[in-house]
């Protein structure tokens, strides 16, 4: 019985997941979004002899007008796990560009609260902090005025390309890795 008793006991902490990688760390880059996990052990690792150039197609919406858009704190992951392993991509190489039901993501609070029923926009402080880390934040014009907003309405963070179409053929055309939302 107390050899049943031990192999229990020792089953139960073989299945325990340790504290450190149940729990997530800031990133080096952008403290307070992108959470990751801790990777030791993992086989494949970014490799700082690279050129990351990447290029992020942001379509989706948040869950709820009060919470961040999922597709651009995947981006603040990607740039944080980067910089775990000490790569650091230059300015421009990340590109995210924001189409489609995700277009609201970009706007001052104003236009987002005519849109949200008077909430902030969750993603303003994202989308500074992206911009601080090198990332370029683009938003399609045509989702733009399609949606009913203005070049004005955009915060200053984000740039405004003629269409999401059009950035992702020339982009991936000049080697750029897609990563699909």
């Amino acid at each position: 019985m107390r050899m049943l008793a031990a192999g229990i006991a020792m089953l139960a902490a073989a299945m325990a997941i340790p504290a450190a990688s149940a729990q997530t760390r800031d990133g080096p880059a952008i403290v307070g979004y992108g959470k990751t996990f801790p990777t030791d052990g993992a086989q494949t690792r970014p490799d700082a002899k690279l050129r990351y150039r990447v290029l992020f197609n942001i379509t989706k919406a948040a869950p709820s007008p009060d919470k961040l858009n999922p597709s651009l704190e995947k981006v603040a992951r990607f740039v944080n796990l980067l910089a775990i392993d000490g790569v650091k991509p230059s300015p421009g190489d990340i590109v995210a560009i924001v189409h489609g039901p995700a277009t609201p993501s970009i706007l001052q609070n104003a236009a987002y609260g005519r849109k949200a029923g008077g909430k902030p926009n969750p993603n303003l402080e994202l989308l500074t902090k992206l911009k601080a880390a090198g990332v370029t934040v683009a938003v399609c014009d045509q989702a733009l005025h399609g949606q009913g907003f203005q070049s004005e309405d955009v915060v200053q963070e984000v740039r405004i390309d003629v269409s999401a179409l059009t950035t992702l053929a020339t982009l991936q055309l000049k080697g750029w890795a897609l990563i699909p939302d």
